[in-house]
């Protein structure tokens, strides 16, 4: 019986010892934390506040100097952890990198990650990248906290999903000139809560200076020219954006969405070196060159 208490009390102390080993390890490794950017609301909200508008064509964004800010605040409210990386979410046509998505890529401790972009300008798949990330890194215990910057409803299962592996979200938001711009349910999810004010976003969007053309000082293009460069136009957006988006597109015929019909009129008036605005005719002629080329195509 005595050397059965020995026993027993000798492999108590061995396990003692080796939880003792295990806690201090745990003590020596330093918190890890995570920045997740949703960039389709970085830019509508940061937009929306800083330039007065939503249209991504109508400001510029410097996100490398935003992203070093992130950072540094997130070194302020994680004081004792290590930065893992920042993740950026953006959508792109046939999830190819624009140019600007590129650069940010190469940015040192910065992932790109990448849904596709309907013919409206609409994200489809970012919330389940983000999703898929957050609840991959909680499992692993790569993260113990992750600072969400976003505001879509959808998120709620990222961060559950999170939370359900002991990491703490921490949504980070951006002021609304009016009401609110995040989802009440993912407020209500989140670890803890944080907006960035205009002061904070101001050095880093900037409003673009709109091209203008003098229509008096040039002659004006007949209907032809201008519905040849409606054709141009749309051979150039096909190639870029492929039969899924043309599929997409063609059941509003004869109407274009707002971004597209936009975009058509920006880059007729450069090729025209003509101004379009306030003539009807010749957006109509635009806009038909645009629709005949593309139908062709079908």
């Amino acid at each position: 019986m005595n050397d059965d208490l020995a026993a027993l009390g000798a492999h108590i102390d061995r396990t003692n010892e080796l939880l003792q080993r295990m806690l201090a390890e745990v003590a020596k490794t330093p918190s890890t934390h995570a920045i997740f950017v949703d960039a389709g609301y970085l830019y509508a909200a940061g937009g929306r506040l800083v330039a007065g508008t939503e249209d991504r064509r109508s400001f510029d964004l410097d996100a490398e100097g935003l992203i070093e800010a992130l950072i540094d605040k997130a070194r302020t409210i994680f004081a004792d952890s290590r930065l893992l990386r920042v993740y950026w979410y953006d959508g792109a046509r046939r999830r190819i990198h624009t140019a600007e998505q590129q650069s940010i890529a190469e940015l040192p401790d910065v992932k790109v990650r990448l849904g596709n972009l309907n013919a409206n300008n609409q994200q489809k798949g970012v919330d389940s990248l983000i999703r898929s990330d957050l609840e991959s890194l909680a499992r692993h215990r790569a993260i113990s906290d992750a600072a969400l910057l976003g505001g879509d409803e959808d998120l709620v299962s990222a961060v559950e999903a999170a939370q359900g592996y002991g990491a703490r979200v921490h949504l980070w938001g951006i002021e609304a000139p009016e009401g609110r711009n995040q989802a009440e349910p993912l407020l209500w999810e989140v670890d803890s809560q944080r907006t960035f004010d205009l002061d904070f976003f101001k050095p880093y969007v900037s409003r673009r200076t709109a091209t203008t053309y003098d229509a008096s000082a040039a002659s004006r293009p007949t209907r032809e020219d201008v519905r040849f460069v409606g054709a141009q136009i749309a051979a150039k957006w096909l190639a870029a954006r492929g039969r899924e988006a043309l599929v997409d597109l063609l059941p509003g015929h004869p109407y274009l969405p707002g971004s597209v019909d936009q975009d058509l009129l920006v880059e007729a008036e450069g090729l025209l070196q003509y101004s379009l605005r306030g003539q009807a005719d010749l957006r109509r002629a635009l806009r038909d060159g645009f629709w005949e080329h593309l139908q062709a195509q079908y």
